[in-house]
C-alpha cells in the first residue's frame, strides 16, 4: 500500500469514528469537524490528504505554516485551497507568520499576545482565533487560567482586528480517554457561560478539543473541532 493510500484510508477511519461519537451524543452530523495536525509532516502528505478531500489542517509551528503553505500551494493548484490552522504555542515574535495567514489561530492566551497579533494583521482582514484555556491549572502549560479568562475576553474589545470565537484545551496527558472527559466539559460549559456575555470581538461557538486517542470522548462533549495528527498520518518526523 502506497503512503497515500494509507492517509486516504487513515481518514476514512477517523472521520468513521467522529461520525459514531456524533451519533451517541445526539449531535448533527457534521457538527464536529477534522482538523488534520500536519505538524512535522511533509506537503506530500498533506497533499495526499487534500486530495482525499481534507480541508483543514493545523500547524505548531509558525515558520513551518508559513513554509509548508507555500510549497503546498505550488502543487495543489487544481485542488481546493485547504485552511491552515495554527495550533501551537505562539511567541509574540513569530505571530508575523500566521497573523492574516492562518484560517484560525487556536492558541491565543495572553493580553500581550492578542495586541501583537492584532498589530500584525493586516488592513480589512479579521482574524479569527481561539483562547486557550488551561482549565486543569497545569504549570507547564500554556493557557489562561480560568480566573482570568473573563478579563483576557473583555481584551478583545481593544483588538478590532480579532475575533474570538471559542476556547481550544489541551488537557493532561493520560492514556486513559475517559480521564479528559471532565477537563473537556469544563470548556464546554465556560463557553455557555461566556457566550451569554456581551463582548465586542467576541462571538463564541467553538470548541477545539479531543487528539487521536481521546476524540470520541471529545465530540460527546461537545468539540466542533478535534485536532488529529497521528490517526491520520501516523508517527511524526524529527522537529524541522
Amino acid at each position: 500500500m502506497s503512503r497515500a493510500q494509507g492517509i486516504h484510508d487513515n481518514l476514512a477511519q477517523v472521520l468513521a469514528r467522529i461520525a459514531a461519537a456524533e451519533r451517541r451524543a445526539g449531535r448533527v452530523a457534521g457538527s464536529a469537524r477534522l482538523l488534520a495536525v500536519s505538524k512535522k509532516m511533509p506537503a506530500a502528505d498533506v497533499l495526499a490528504a487534500m486530495t482525499a478531500g481534507q480541508i483543514d489542517f493545523g500547524e505548531n509551528y509558525a515558520q513551518e505554516l508559513r513554509d509548508k503553505r507555500i510549497e503546498v500551494q505550488k502543487s495543489a493548484a487544481t485542488l481546493p485551497a485547504p485552511a491552515w490552522h495554527f495550533i501551537g504555542p505562539l511567541q509574540a515574535n513569530k505571530a508575523k507568520y500566521v497573523a492574516g495567514i492562518a484560517a484560525v489561530i487556536h492558541s491565543l492566551d495572553t493580553p500581550a499576545l492578542l495586541d501583537e497579533v492584532n498589530r500584525r494583521v493586516p488592513d480589512l482582514h479579521v482574524q479569527r482565533c481561539l483562547v486557550q484555556v488551561n482549565v486543569a491549572q497545569e504549570a507547564q502549560k500554556r493557557g489562561v487560567p480560568t480566573e482570568q479568562l473573563a478579563a483576557l475576553l473583555d481584551h478583545f474589545a481593544l483588538c478590532p482586528r480579532l475575533l474570538c470565537v471559542g476556547f481550544m484545551l489541551i488537557p493532561p496527558q493520560d492514556e486513559n480517554p475517559e480521564a479528559a472527559r471532565p477537563h473537556f466539559r469544563a470548556l464546554r460549559e465556560l463557553l455557555h457561560h461566556h457566550a451569554a456575555i456581551e463582548r465586542p470581538g467576541v462571538t463564541l461557538a467553538e470548541l477545539s478539543m479531543g487528539m487521536s486517542h481521546d476524540l470520541e470522548v471529545a465530540v460527546e462533549e461537545g468539540a466542533t473541532w478535534v485536532r488529529v495528527g497521528t490517526a491520520v498520518f501516523g508517527p511524526r518526523q524529527s522537529p524541522p
